[in-house]
């Protein structure tokens, strides 16, 4: 998560509930992406530093364990930029600016100058993020699908261009000439597909190489890691793990965003949870006390539908329908769930807000670990590279 702020009920329902449930089920590792951070926020950096502990504080408010977890800063972790550098000498531009998130982040943020290398190189960053641990999964929405993907290409690209047999241009040269006319049309498809990403033409490409009877299995096999930029495993291909969206909005029903004031922040005081709630505007069509209304058409029922039992949503939609219960008693119910779940919240954390040294030791251990996981990679990278003398 990058540290711009306060954590709100968004984020726990979105991504924090997920970590706390995955944390005990395989092995996690949690990082404040205080770079990425700065692909936005470049101009005022003061946000990100008065954030990180705020938000590591959260995660472990949340349920995030130390002891089953690993928790670390990007910033700390260098070999996160090395292998950044690394990877952005053979990736084509081409394949960034095909990322789907840039064009449509640089028009949401049309108030901010976002035309720079930093911003445009931030998927590749965050591939370096995943590969250098050599993740197998990455718990991500449908939304971020795409990221995944990209990460796996670049990864298979390095691993085809630096994990290589030896001899393997001659070898491929010599497959590819024994192919006669379709090695051509091969070398045509795989260029459209590793310069473009161009799914047609890889699969084009597989049914070239299915359909030549000029090469044997050998062959085969290593043109179609040569077209699909697979070579030694260098660095790992990681699958994307759907989590769940979620299905807790803003206060007013739009998605919940500190940009758009609607939210409740993780360990927000009881009065301002109860006094948010019930500013929280209901159907329209409920004027008066005593007009039924509609509760698919109020913001409030969104959150019974995350807080509330099966009984008490009965009771909302009677009540509502019939206009026997007002807004300010429909809300209530809502008030008591947001603040038991926080409850807990609030308990975890006092331990870190009345000692940051606690949370400081904690993060400095993670980033320990952090680096000698990552210093492993780096050095079969290097090796790849040629950089180790």
């Amino acid at each position: 998560m990058r540290p711009t702020g306060a954590l709100h009920l968004g984020h726990y329902h979105g991504a924090l509930k997920n970590w706390v449930r995955l944390q005990h089920e395989v092995e996690c590792l949690f990082m404040v992406a205080d770079w990425h951070a700065l692909t936005t926020a470049y101009d005022d950096p003061s946000i990100i530093g008065r954030s990180t502990w705020d938000m590591v504080i959260d995660w472990l408010a949340a349920g995030i364990d130390p002891d089953k977890a690993t928790i670390f800063i990007q910033s700390r972790v260098p070999a996160h930029a090395e292998l950044t550098l690394l990877m952005g000498m053979n990736t084509p531009l081409s394949w960034l600016e095909r990322v789907p998130t840039y064009k449509d982040q640089i028009e949401k943020l049309a108030h901010k100058d976002l035309g720079t290398y930093g911003f445009l190189g931030y998927p590749l960053m965050q591939a370096a993020d995943i590969l250098i641990y050599r993740a197998n999964q990455v718990p991500v929405g449908e939304d971020q699908v795409s990221h995944i993907e990209l990460t796996r290409e670049i990864g298979r690209r390095f691993n085809n261009m630096y994990g290589r047999e030896p001899g393997h241009e001659e070898k491929v040269a010599a497959a590819i000439k024994k192919m006669g006319k379709a090695g051509k049309q091969y070398q045509e498809l795989r260029t459209r597909y590793q310069q473009n990403g161009d799914a047609e033409a890889l699969e084009a490409a597989r049914l070239v190489l299915a359909d030549c009877a000029n090469i044997g299995r050998e062959d085969r096999e290593r043109l179609a890691g040569h077209l699909e930029g697979r070579g030694k495993m260098i660095l790992s291909e990681p699958q994307p793990l759907l989590t769940e969206a979620s299905r807790l909005p803003g206060l007013d029903g739009a998605k919940m965003s500190k940009s758009y004031g609607n939210t409740i922040a993780l360990r927000e005081t009881p009065e301002n949870v109860t006094k948010k709630v019930r500013a929280m505007p209901t159907d329209p069509a409920r004027v008066r006390r005593t007009d039924p209304g509609n509760p698919e058409k109020c913001p409030v029922w969104m959150f019974h539908k995350v807080y509330s039992d099966a009984s008490t949503r009965d009771w909302v939609v009677q009540g509502c329908t019939t206009a026997a219960i007002g807004c300010l008693d429909c809300k209530q119910p809502v008030i008591e769930g947001v603040l038991a779940e926080q409850k807990p919240m609030f308990e975890r954390a006092q331990p870190y807000l009345e000692d940051l040294a606690l949370v400081r030791r904690i993060v400095a251990d993670g980033c320990e670990r952090a680096r000698a996981r990552a210093d492993e990679t780096m050095h079969e990278v290097r090796t790849a590279m040629g950089l180790v003398y």
